[in-house]
């Protein structure tokens, strides 16, 4: 099998030296359910490795894996294991972990907007650390969480992420110094600041600005009489997807020189959310190939329809922000434009379309075609079962 989507030129040679392409096991079970497409396929060792690495090049930080990225309870068992905490956005998240035997003193909450039904059970769950950025979120900390401690999300920038986070979540600077300094009133107390750069975040020195920004509002509650001592750098470390990326000691080295220049040695307590970096290259999402059709006889570009699409396990692909590294069997030598396309009966289940990407020509109905780091964000957007098609089965090996 070979990599075959067009990329860059000069990069495709980076791509297939990239170690985080498949192992023995993740063939074996790609071939024995092969005839049950749509799965994904994800190797916990690559996981394992991927947590080693990033506590080697980021010590004296807590990681807290972002659950939803891939809520797997083996996923999220191994990760256990080796003595991650936990991001979670909801209540049922908090139920897995817990489930698992994870402590609640591994537990964040990290969702800005949360039902105060949820925020209580939490609270009642043992979790201590919740996140806000609005008076009225913080109000209802007050009232179903009495005495947390509490972070406020910054609205940073996030240029270079391939999957902007901003607008949504966050408040500006002055917004959080006040917000948190509202928080001591209501009897909560605030523990520090949280941003996100943005998903799949190719430029680390986006990381600067963010961190420079929460200096600035540790020194101004320092100077109204409490310190805050945690800073949550958030997720945003990539995956390997058609473009290349900077190791992840690029991003170690740029981070841990802001912390320097903003913090020095009154460093806080730091802690990191990585989802996608932890399990998407340790994953394989297979789909089949429907259909090959043109919409006139003269057209150069075929259309190439699978039986995975946005609503059942690709769902990042959304505007072709997440592009991933596709395989497939046939000659990749001689290869056309294609258009690439989802099996509902929705005129937006449209996968690539203007990515430029190329198949093989002999590529056939009944082929297979992979998608490489697919280990996040794949079964767990995936719909119940839009169009009638089964959420897509995930194994873990």
């Amino acid at each position: 099998m070979s990599a075959i989507s067009k990329v860059d030129e000069g990069q495709e040679a980076t791509l297939e030296r990239h170690p985080l392409v498949a192992t023995g096991r993740m063939e074996q079970v790609l071939s024995e359910q092969s005839n049950r497409t749509p799965l994904v396929v994800v190797d916990l060792d690559i996981v394992r490795g991927q947590y080693l690495a990033l506590s080697r090049l980021f010590p004296n930080t807590t990681v807290f894996y972002a659950v939803k990225a891939n809520p797997a309870p083996a996923v999220v068992g191994a990760l256990a294991a080796l003595g991650a905490n936990f991001d979670r956005a909801s209540e049922g998240e908090i139920d897995r972990c817990l489930g698992l035997g994870i402590a609640a003193d591994r537990l964040s909450f990290g969702n800005t907007v949360k039902r105060e039904t949820e925020i209580a059970h939490a609270r009642d769950q043992g979790v201590n650390l919740f996140a806000f950025d609005s008076a009225a979120e913080l109000d209802k900390l007050a009232r179903a969480a009495p005495q947390s401690r509490v972070f406020c999300r910054l609205l940073v920038q996030s240029k270079g992420a391939e999957w902007p986070l901003t607008r949504k979540f966050g408040c500006s600077a002055t917004m959080a110094a006040d917000l948190l300094k509202h928080a001591k009133t209501l009897g909560l107390r605030p523990a520090g600041i949280s941003f996100h750069v943005g998903s799949q975040q190719t430029d680390p020195q986006q990381w600067v600005a963010a961190i420079e920004a929460a200096a600035g509002i540790f020194r101004d509650c320092s100077r109204t009489g409490f310190d805050l001592d945690f800073l949550n750098l958030g997720g945003g470390l990539p995956a390997q997807y058609r473009s290349p990326i900077l190791p992840l000691r690029a991003y170690a080295k740029v981070i841990h020189g802001a912390l320097m220049k903003h913090f020095g040695g009154s460093r806080p307590q730091v802690a990191i959310e990585p989802g996608r970096y932890l399990v998407a290259d340790a994953g394989i999402l297979r789909a089949i190939v429907l259909l090959i059709a043109r919409k006139t006889s003269a057209a150069k570009e075929r259309w190439v329809y699978l039986d995975a699409g946005l609503d059942n396990g690709l769902a990042e692909t959304h505007g072709e922000r997440i592009r991933y590294r596709l395989r497939t069997p046939g000659d990749a030598t001689r290869t056309g434009p294609v258009i690439i396309a989802g099996p509902t009966c929705d005129s937006m289940d449209i996968i690539y379309d203007h990515a430029k990407y190329e198949l093989p020509l002999d590529l056939a109905i009944g082929d297979h075609v992979d998608f490489l780091s697919a280990g996040a964000y794949t079964a767990s957007y995936a719909s119940v079962e839009f169009n009638g098609f089964a959420p897509i089965r995930a194994f873990c090996i």
